[in-house]
């Protein structure tokens, strides 16, 4: 479950250049994002869910299915992302939107 202290990352926004993980492919990412701590992953790759094995991982995976990654187009989802944030699990994926 995740927890307000918890630490999420963002594929596709500015926040993953920001956190010097620019260039880094999925696979990756989520294997950084767990060795620094961080328990969920949004992401707007609507192919993760087939390209990645969640099962033993300790992230959990949210996909927003929005119209594309622009800020206005995620905004909306943000309510029904917090939703999920509430009880999801580790490797699961959550799809919102």
């Amino acid at each position: 479950m995740f927890r307000a202290s918890s630490r999420i990352i963002c594929s596709g926004t500015t926040a993953q250049p920001c956190q010097g993980l620019a260039g880094k492919k999925n696979g990756e990412l989520l294997s950084l994002a767990e060795q620094n701590g961080f328990e969920v992953f949004l992401t707007v790759d609507h192919r993760i869910e087939y390209e990645q094995n969640l099962v033993h991982r300790k992230i959990a995976v949210v996909v927003i299915y929005a119209k594309s990654s622009r800020l206005n187009d995620l905004i909306v989802h943000m309510p029904a992302t917090l939703n999920v944030l509430s009880s999801i699990a580790s490797g699961q994926l959550i799809k919102v939107g």
